[in-house]
């Protein structure tokens, strides 16, 4: 897995950038990335993976989350599969003057404070805010703008959110130890169906096993057994979606206890491997339905 800068550019007489996505999965980046632009991604449908600062996990019937300045992060469109359309906001904080006795300045501006650690929105506010988010791609000049600040006051609002980190993640530690994460995180890509022991990674790293895990710990705030075990997770996730069984997740995964994959699916994921594929399935269900809905209004014209 790498991290690289990622130069934003606004939109043809905009201050600001705005992305409509609704491409083949295909098409779409979801490299690990970072750059100054504060960046509020909206997934209207769909499941996928969200990867911000240390915080991995995954998503369905949607996602609406706020990313801070210079957090690395990877695209919403990782290890999600069609249909999958998503809006994006990238923009400066320079962009957003007030005067700074108005209250509406001040819970913007802690809102904008608290994207440092990734915020996570959940469903009623993504539905609120999402035909603004549709208007504000086909309108121009300054209605373009006021819908910016319309929908970052709405957020300021909201209290129906979770932090995904605990801790801010400047660009600088992964930038700083690039190349030896890089080839961790490769290793483990490469290697996660088997076991892996952490002496031959220690190794790679060209780091002793104390020193190799203190560093591990120190750019990523978990360790590596642990970072590990969430990579096989969201492989599981990624498999259980394509209707894979349990035991073949559990084992296609790295793990060779069905039981201890059971224990390490609920802690990180907070639901049992039935109740991810139940619940992965009603909103199949939901999605297939609104899709086929859309082509018989299609056809009606």
């Amino acid at each position: 897995m790498k991290v690289s800068f990622e130069r934003i550019i606004p939109n043809q007489k905009s201050s600001f950038r705005t992305l409509h996505n609704n491409s083949p999965i295909s098409e779409f980046k979801w490299e690990y990335h970072y750059h100054p632009e504060i960046e509020l991604v909206c997934v209207a449908s769909g499941s996928g993976t969200r990867h911000v600062g240390y915080h991995k996990s995954n998503y369905s019937n949607g996602d609406l989350v706020l990313i801070g300045t210079n957090i690395p992060h990877s695209g919403f469109g990782l290890n999600s599969i069609d249909p999958h359309e998503e809006i994006v906001l990238q923009f400066r904080e320079e962009i957003l003057q007030f005067p700074q006795q108005e209250v509406e300045a001040r819970s913007i501006q802690n809102l904008l404070e608290l994207s440092k650690y990734g915020i996570h929105f959940h469903h009623k506010i993504k539905k609120s805010i999402l035909p603004k988010l549709r208007l504000m791609v086909e309108s121009e000049g300054y209605k373009r703008y006021l819908l910016l600040l319309e929908i970052l006051f709405e957020l300021s609002q909201c209290n129906d959110y979770d932090l995904l980190n605990k801790e801010i993640m400047p660009y600088t530690i992964i930038s700083k130890n690039k190349t030896r994460l890089e080839n961790i995180f490769t290793y483990v890509e490469h290697n996660y169906e088997k076991e892996i022991n952490i002496d031959d990674v220690a190794k790679l790293a060209n780091l002793t096993l104390p020193a190799f895990c203190n560093f591990f710990k120190k750019a990523t705030q978990i360790t590596f057994t642990e970072f590990v075990n969430r990579y096989r997770i969201n492989k599981a996730c990624l498999l259980m979606v394509q209707d894979k069984s349990i035991s073949e997740c559990s084992y296609s995964c790295g793990f060779n206890n069905v039981t201890y994959f059971n224990r390490m699916f609920k802690k990180y994921t907070e639901k049992t491997p039935s109740e991810f594929i139940k619940n992965h399935s009603h909103n199949k269900v939901k999605v297939d339905l609104k899709v086929e809905s859309e082509v018989k209004v299609k056809a009606s014209f």
